[in-house]
């Protein structure tokens, strides 16, 4: 291996402070506090359903407003495309459209 090899590795060299993610051979880092909270204290689940049904509800009733209006609109717009076409491509708007052929 030629010496350059190492100035092109990711690895930090040996005067870098903390040398690499997870590494514990280095002395502790100054000023850092953990805390942490017991998991069985967390109840992260405790009355999700229930919680979820009464405000849920109530958040996505204040949202529908702002989506519901503009579904109704781009779906009727859909369904009178869709009837517009039928008609266009049917024997009747031929008639209606060209006279008899």
């Amino acid at each position: 291996m030629r010496p350059t090899e190492i100035r092109r590795s990711d690895m930090p060299g040996p005067k870098v402070y903390n040398l690499w993610w997870g590494d514990r051979g280095v002395h502790k880092q100054k000023g850092i506090v953990t805390y942490t909270i017991s998991p069985f204290k967390t109840r992260a689940v405790h009355n999700l359903l229930r919680n979820y049904i009464f405000n849920g509800y109530r958040r996505l009733s204040k949202e529908a407003v702002f989506w519901v209006i503009p579904f109704a609109i781009g779906y009727g717009t859909y369904s009178w495309a869709k009837r517009y076409d039928a008609w266009q491509n049917s024997k009747a708007a031929h008639v209606a459209g060209h006279g008899a052929h």
